[in-house]
């Protein structure tokens, strides 16, 4: 962005003004929503009145910020495109006091619900205007990061404290833990989703896992980017390093992939899960629809939040197949993250070109599926089909009972695939055999792949450090793959994931088995392992757990869902490269 030369205070004090009102628009809009006092005691006639005066109030600074402004950084293109909206808020907000009924809107509650969402547009772009940079030197990106998840924890657990976002009201404490839980796209719950929660909560839920799966970093980076047209130096190297970009050009583009992916994929199997379900299941076609866009949702965020009170294995969706297929792609693909399946949309994309111009030289490139797909890729089918053949044996005789042979596998595949994060069940886990509970844990220990909306060490971590067994087992003393050598900065950020995702586990479960000494190790152990991959399977203990408990469980979600080698970055001051090296020596290891 260039430096605008207006008269900086003047300026400053403008945006600073626009960003109360609208902020001001938001509370009150907030507080319409969520309490039905303020609801019954607020006709439309007098919300019109007071969301039409602040739209004004906030349209003339507006103008003459751009009229100030005129010449000093917008291009004519900028400053011609902001004032056609300034003006086309203006309209929206003084039609009521020149066309009572409202006819050309619709009617007064379809105008009514378009200047709400005016607001909130207006609300994110005065938000994306105020100017607040990363300072690398003096915060770190990655505590930046972790205070972001903080921030919308808190509000999210307001915001499910609102009287019309439960049946019976909530207390703080659950209603805090149902908001780490979907912001950490993890899925304990210590109420029922389904039931406990109104529609209006579920949707708070529903928003909070979206918020959480893609990072409320990148949803503000987003908007600034849209509404400012650019960003600081600073600002684009603390992005890069949160959505692993590898060149600062790549930043924003990157952001734009991880959005057109995430309204593709969440769209295209929400429509699918909403043709598969059986309509007599739902009382109306509205029900069916909100039910198919939250398990999109939740399932591409790999969330495992249900409203079904025994998430798919409940009664009607348990032997619906095709259902079960849909959520599998759906977690899958979310959970391989976004530059790998960025890269995979590239490579099949030159390959389909490839196909169709053979005797073009120009179109040929070499290693186009990276290193890091490839290496994720494989491991996730490896482990995918190996996972799905021990279900398939294990519980053959046991939960698997009572389905058809091809019933079967695809609930074998159902079982070896959500603990990678997933968190949705399709039979009784308590009913699960001992191998298959042990396998369940290893499943979560390992997690997604990285940068996706999956936790655990990740699959890369899992395939370094088999890679570097084999390459100890052969007497090597570098990690070589597809003619390429493993950086040794990675192999160590791998072992450090490992060391530190077993040190919080044991502690983890030394806590609980002092919190809950009348709980059984098994279920505290399965519970640990899930909060720490943010899976969200459980034996059956979350809603009975006390309060020390339940803030156990919240840590562990949250640190595993930002990393724990992310959490000690972001605390730890970076010291610089020293310009030399002291002489190295062996260690006895065996």
């Amino acid at each position: 962005m260039p430096q605008l030369k207006a008269d900086k205070p003047l300026y400053t004090y403008a945006r600073w003004f626009q960003l109360v009102l609208s902020s001001l628009g938001i509370c009150l809009w907030v507080s319409i929503w969520g309490f039905e006092s303020t609801r019954s005691q607020w006709p439309e006639s007098q919300q019109f009145t007071t969301f039409s005066a602040i739209l004004t109030m906030h349209f003339f600074p507006g103008i003459i910020l751009l009229y100030r402004l005129w010449g000093q950084g917008f291009s004519w293109k900028r400053w011609l495109g902001e004032s056609i909206w300034n003006v086309m808020v203006f309209g929206i907000a003084v039609t009521p006091t020149f066309n009572q009924d409202m006819t050309m809107f619709g009617g007064q509650m379809a105008h009514l619900f378009l200047i709400k969402v005016v607001m909130v547009v207006v609300f994110l772009i005065d938000l994306s205007r105020i100017r607040l940079n990363y300072r690398s030197r003096k915060v770190h990106p990655a505590l930046v990061f972790v205070l972001s998840f903080g921030i919308i924890i808190t509000l999210g657990a307001l915001a499910l404290m609102l009287p019309r976002a439960t049946h019976s009201g909530i207390h703080f404490m659950d209603a805090l833990f149902t908001s780490v839980s979907a912001v950490c796209v993890t899925g304990l719950a210590v109420v029922d989703t389904g039931t406990y929660y109104t529609q209006l909560g579920q949707s708070i839920v529903l928003v909070l896992i979206q918020l959480g799966g893609l990072g409320i970093l990148t949803f503000a980076s987003y908007f600034s980017y849209l509404f400012k047209g650019g960003a600081s130096y600073e600002n684009q190297l603390a992005l890069s390093d949160i959505n692993s970009s590898n060149r600062l050009s790549d930043v924003f583009q990157t952001l734009k992939y991880i959005f057109g992916i995430t309204l593709v994929v969440e769209a295209f199997s929400a429509a699918s899960i909403y043709f598969s379900l059986d309509a007599s299941l739902f009382e109306t076609w509205t029900d069916q629809l909100f039910f198919s866009v939250f398990h999109a949702v939740s399932a591409f965020c790999n969330a495992g939040f249900s409203t079904l009170s025994s998430s798919f294995n409940s009664e009607g969706f348990a032997f619906s197949y095709g259902l079960q297929v849909i959520v599998i792609l759906t977690f899958v693909f979310g959970g391989l993250g976004f530059p790998i399946v960025a890269n995979t949309v590239a490579y099949f994309r030159y390959r389909v070109r490839r196909l169709l111009f053979k005797k073009s030289k120009r179109i040929t490139r070499p290693w186009v599926l990276n290193l890091n797909s490839r290496i994720n890729l494989w491991t996730t089918l490896i482990v995918f089909f190996l996972s799905t053949l021990l279900m398939f044996a294990f519980e053959y005789n046991h939960t698997l009972q009572g389905h058809s042979f091809m019933g079967k596998w695809i609930t074998a595949l159902f079982e070896a695939t959500t603990p990678r994060t997933a968190g949705f069940n399709n039979v009784d886990l308590m009913s699960m055999t001992t191998p298959a509970i042990l396998l369940t844990l290893f499943l979560m220990w390992v997690g997604a792949s990285p940068a996706g909306t999956g936790g655990g060490i990740k699959t890369s971590t899992l395939a370094l450090m088999v890679m570097n067994l084999i390459s100890l087992a052969k007497g090597k003393d570098r990690i070589e793959v597809y003619r390429r050598e493993i950086s040794i900065n990675s192999l160590r950020r791998a072992f450090a994931v490992v060391f530190l995702s077993i040190a919080v586990i044991s502690t983890a479960i030394v806590l609980m088995s002092i919190f809950e000494p009348t709980l059984s190790k098994k279920s505290l152990i399965f519970e640990v392992v899930s909060a720490f991959g943010t899976v969200g399977l459980s034996l059956g203990i979350t809603a009975s757990l006390g309060t020390s408990a339940k803030i156990t469980i919240m840590a562990l979600m949250f640190i595993g869902r930002v990393g724990a080698l992310t959490l000690i970055i972001a605390f730890f001051k970076k010291t610089r490269e020293k310009n030399y090296r002291y002489p190295s020596e062996e260690i006895t290891i065996n």
